[in-house]
């Protein structure tokens, strides 16, 4: 019984944060690198798993048994794991992505530091900021929603409609991604999928006259293949396989 309400509590929190995220991706791209309302990931619905695995993550870091007898140091210490973590996470996703997928979720190659355009320093102080945010602001509405959710453990229900609707979800996205790999290893390239769905985004609303769909990015009066040739050709700017220059070779895209 009481591991199957940690693993409540686990899909929970996985949840929460899932969504949370959705939306803090949502607003980001709109205001600060996309300048238009793009739908994140690579699922079609309100969720982001990567933040969710985070929450998870921070939830769990947040109670290791760390005491140095001075508190303040206990909790740089603590930050300094989730900052971590996070960063571990982040890359282990990216790469499993473009390793096994040939797809780019995002691309921090332009950013000082970076490695293979998976993670680089500023967006790992990004996450201990998150981190110190969650500690000492909303851990303990974390955990105050966690000791509601298990005294009212009858809206688990909800936790297994989501869970349908989330696995049925990754089955169509992963049909998606099938047909971009398949295409990315022809070409031996690695599709930035963000700006994929950018480049869709635009095509359409040049093409057809009509607003893109935002929940169904690709949805397209073309075949998935046509849209990344086309972007394949406007995309073209020479790059060996590790991103750099090459006159001879195309870029990643």
């Amino acid at each position: 019984m009481a591991i199957y309400s940690a693993l409540l509590v686990a899909c929970f929190l996985f949840i929460t944060g899932s969504m949370l995220g959705w939306v803090t991706e949502v607003l980001f791209r709109r205001f600060f690198t996309a300048k238009k309302w793009i739908n994140p990931g690579f699922l079609t619905g309100p969720y982001l798993p990567l933040y969710g695995f985070g929450i998870v993550g921070l939830f769990l870091i947040s109670f290791l048994p760390i005491y140095t007898g001075y508190p303040w140091l206990d909790a740089v210490l603590i930050i300094l794991i989730m900052g971590a973590s996070m960063t571990l996470i982040e890359y282990l996703a990216g790469l499993i992505f473009i390793k096994g997928m040939k797809i780019k979720l995002w691309d921090y190659s332009d950013r000082r530091g970076n490695i293979q355009g998976i993670i680089c320093p500023l967006f790992s102080f990004f996450w201990l900021l998150i981190g110190a945010f969650y500690y000492f602001v909303i851990r303990l509405y974390v955990i105050d929603a966690v000791v509601w959710f298990v005294e009212n453990i009858e809206f688990s229900f909800i936790v297994g409609l989501f869970l349908g609707i989330f696995l049925v979800d990754v089955g169509h996205s992963l049909n998606l991604t099938a047909k971009i790999r398949k295409f990315a290893k022809e070409n031996k390239i690695v599709v930035s999928f963000e700006k994929l769905k950018e480049s869709v985004h635009d095509k359409i609303e040049q093409r057809e006259h009509k607003k893109a769909s935002f929940v169904f990015p690709f949805k397209s009066s073309r075949s998935l293949t046509d849209e990344l040739r086309s972007y394949t050709e406007t995309n073209l700017g020479g790059g060996d396989k590790d991103g750099k220059k090459n006159k001879n070779k195309p870029a990643k895209i």
